[in-house]
């Protein structure tokens, strides 16, 4: 089945630019993609338009094999998808980390108690129990993004649109998400700009360039051996890919 279906998406902010430019992408049941490009090209754009947060000015959006034609749509697929900004301070509010788990159960229809027990039995799976009493605004920025990713997926979600899941981390919580994220059987889109997480993690790469995904075919992620100081400690390179661009996403 096909989970996300975009055909000739086009949008812009008032009467700038366009951002996204004649967008295409397919992600069947179960895949796994990155997106991978420069910034200002669209990418974390695109991921709000698939939520129905930003509207496009033309094109077409099917999600879980169904036309979203209205807000309406866009709330019976919202329920189905779980959504990583790239700032976990923007996705968490709540005082505890146990509540902030529970909100998007509690939101579902649960009962409280069943979304303790469904926050409880998410926090276990990513080894934060020890965190459930912590108030979120004191934890650290590797704790919070795994909240973050607990909050999400305390949803059970059948989609993940993770934008720039690891941004920022130490190694120790690198390493984490790229293993939790691959035990998921569920269908993922992830925004990066580390080429060595997508290669992980994903089935497929794709480059996003001037608001169009390149038709050209995937992007093949290889691996090469290179020589320099501090060559242990965990880094990318990327900016050849962006060389010529920029702009605010």
């Amino acid at each position: 089945m096909e989970v996300i279906g975009i055909e000739g998406l086009y949008f812009s902010y008032g009467n700038q630019n366009l951002v996204l430019n004649g967008v295409d992408l397919s992600v069947a049941s179960g895949e796994k993609i990155g997106l991978i490009g420069p910034n200002g090209s669209g990418k974390t754009t695109l991921f709000l338009c698939i939520m129905g947060l930003l509207k496009p000015s033309s094109g077409k959006i099917s999600l879980f094999g169904k036309e979203m034609q209205g807000e309406r749509d866009f709330r019976w697929a919202r329920r189905r998808i779980g959504l990583l900004f790239q700032d976990p301070d923007d996705q968490l509010f709540c005082p505890t980390v146990l509540e902030d788990v529970a909100f998007g159960p509690l939101n579902l229809g649960k009962t409280p108690k069943e979304a303790e027990e469904i926050a409880r039995k998410t926090l276990s799976f990513l080894g934060l129990e020890d965190l459930e009493d912590r108030l979120t605004y004191r934890l650290s920025g590797g704790e919070k993004k795994l909240v973050s990713m607990a909050t999400v997926l305390s949803m059970e979600p059948e989609l993940l649109l993770l934008d720039e899941p690891t941004n920022g981390l130490d190694e120790e919580t690198y390493e984490r998400i790229v293993e939790i994220l691959n035990a998921l059987n569920l269908t993922c889109v992830f925004i990066s700009h580390d080429v060595d997480f997508l290669l992980n993690t994903t089935h497929k790469i794709y480059m996003m360039k001037r608001g169009r995904i390149l038709t050209d075919g995937e992007m093949v992620a290889h691996h090469h051996v290179h020589v320099h100081r501090l060559g242990s400690i965990h880094h990318t390179h990327w900016k050849l890919l962006c060389e010529g661009d920029g702009g605010d996403e």
